[in-house]
Parts: C-alpha cells; sequence; structure tokens
C-alpha cells in the first residue's frame, strides 16, 4: 500500500511515518509513503498557495493553480480539462462523470480531507485498506478551491462532525485506520475482537498488577477458563455498546449481523437495564 499525501507542512507527515509501528511497516515494504508538498508548486517569490475566497467572507482558501500542478505531477488527469478536451462543454458547475467504483487493483483513489464529506467508518477504513494507493489532500484554513474537488477528488471523506484546522490530522486519521488492517501489520488475533468488529464495541482489559488503588482485577479473568473468559468479554461488549452507542446495536439487528448469542444477550439486558455494568466475574 503506498499513501501519497499533498500538504503544506510535509514534516507532520514525515515524523508520523517515521515512527512506533508504522516505521516497521515501512522498514519491511508493507507500506511505502510520499509527503508531496504544495508549496513547491507554487511559482511566485513566496510560494504563495492561498488568497481570498471570491463572494467575500472571513478567512483564506487554498489556490487552485498549485494543488492542481502538484495532483498533475503525480499523473492525475483534471477530469474537466478532460472533458474539454474530447469535446464536451464542461463548465465548473456541470455534471461531472460519476466516480467509478474502484477495485482493489485499481491504481489510486484521490481522497480529500473535509468535515462536508462522507463519514469515514470502520468499514470504509477495511475498503480502502484494499487500494494499491491512496492520495490524501490536507486542506488548511477555509479549504480548497471547488474546481481541485470537481477535477480531481473521487471522494470527500470526514472524520468526524466537527472542524480540524489541520487536514494533516484528518489524513493521519484515515491512514492510521487503514494500514493497520493491512496483512503482516498487526496479528489478525488483535483485530477479531476490537471495537466495532462484529458491530460491538471492545470489552474492557486489565493488566498487572492485580490490584490497584483498591480496584481489584474481575476475579474471572484470573480463573483460567476459557469458555467462561469468553462470555464475560462478549458480554462486556454487549453492556457497552448498548450504553454507549445504541445505534451500532440497532443497525446490527437490522443487518442480521448478530448471532443468537449476541442476541439473546442484548434482549436479556435491554429487559434488565439494572444488570448493566455488574455480570459474573465482577469485583
Amino acid at each position: 500500500m503506498k499513501y501519497t499525501v499533498l500538504t503544506l507542512f510535509p514534516e507532520i507527515i514525515d515524523a508520523y511515518f517515521a515512527n512506533s509501528i508504522m516505521a516497521r511497516a515501512v522498514k519491511r515494504g508493507i507500506v511505502a509513503y510520499q509527503a508531496l508538498n504544495i508549496r513547491d508548486f507554487a511559482h511566485d517569490r513566496h510560494h504563495t498557495c492561498d488568497d481570498a475566497p471570491y463572494g467575500g467572507g472571513a478567512g483564506m482558501l487554498m489556490m487552485a493553480e498549485p494543488l492542481g500542478l502538484a495532483l498533475q505531477s503525480l499523473g492525475i488527469v483534471n477530469r474537466l480539462d478532460a472533458g474539454r478536451e474530447s469535446g464536451d462543454a464542461l463548465s465548473p458547475t456541470a455534471a461531472l462523470p460519476p466516480t467509478v467504483a474502484l477495485s482493489p487493483s485499481a491504481a489510486r483513489r484521490v481522497l480529500y480531507l473535509s468535515p462536508g464529506g462522507r463519514p469515514f467508518d470502520q468499514a470504509l477504513a477495511r475498503e480502502l485498506a484494499g487500494e494499491n494507493e491512496l492520495v490524501l489532500i490536507c486542506g488548511r484554513y477555509e479549504g480548497i478551491d471547488q474546481r481541485i474537488i470537481d477535477g480531481f477528488v473521487d471522494e470527500e471523506l470526514s472524520v468526524g462532525d466537527y472542524v480540524l484546522s489541520s487536514g494533516e490530522v484528518a489524513a493521519l486519521s484515515v491512514i492510521d485506520a487503514t494500514y493497520r488492517l493491512l496483512e503482516e501489520v498487526i496479528t489478525p488475533g488483535s483485530l477479531a475482537e476490537e471495537s466495532f468488529s462484529g458491530g460491538l464495541l471492545e470489552y474492557p482489559q486489565y493488566t498487572r498488577p492485580e490490584k490497584y488503588a483498591t480496584i481489584a482485577v474481575p476475579e474471572l479473568l484470573l480463573s483460567g477458563h476459557h469458555e467462561h473468559i469468553r462470555r464475560w468479554r462478549l458480554r462486556k461488549r454487549v453492556e457497552k455498546t448498548l450504553r454507549v452507542r445504541p445505534d451500532l446495536i440497532r443497525k446490527g439487528l437490522d443487518t442480521g449481523i448478530f448471532d443468537r448469542e449476541i442476541c439473546a444477550l442484548i434482549e436479556e439486558l435491554q429487559d434488565k437495564p439494572e444488570k448493566a455494568g455488574h455480570s459474573e466475574g465482577e469485583a
């Protein structure tokens, strides 16, 4: 998997790829990356990449030309220009050709991180982890010129219902969520029961010491009885999901992804909410 990040601050991206599990994935050749500095494609004296938006309003907007040149340096074609060359009368507001659903063998997928984009979630992370290359555009200021979105971007993604000043932070969230799903990056067992796998949140976990600040590890976890531990963990997953993310429970029931054991636990805990948070093995 290759990540190509278009940014005004490549040092932020470089630092991330140089540390921890990601650094090991790069060293082993599982991941490759390129941090492309958009300022290198601004040819005025000050390498200007932003200007005031037409129509007025607060803030500055990233300019189309440097960003467009950076994308074109990667061999990415501007759909607006391609349409005009083929004789189509495309205007900036004209209907653009629909984005083709890319298969895992497709060359790359161009993403723009934006609060106005499609919500990014674990299912989409798994989908993107199947691509050969992700090209991520990091916005700054008030965002980027719409003509870049119309001409180059396959999809806008939002990492949450909030606004960040740094598109780099959003891009790194997408990178972190996808690269860890690549084969040989993380032990498969570590992914099997984490949050959002199977439609549930993760169960609570404990390590040494057995007692911390007067709170002991749940006794059942020390028993060595694998089936009892499995049932306890599953119950805890259902309890937490019901309490914190009931929308995930509704979605799982609607789509039929829960097995009979999980459905029985959901029914029991919904009928007797006072039991939530107090199950077998609790200290």
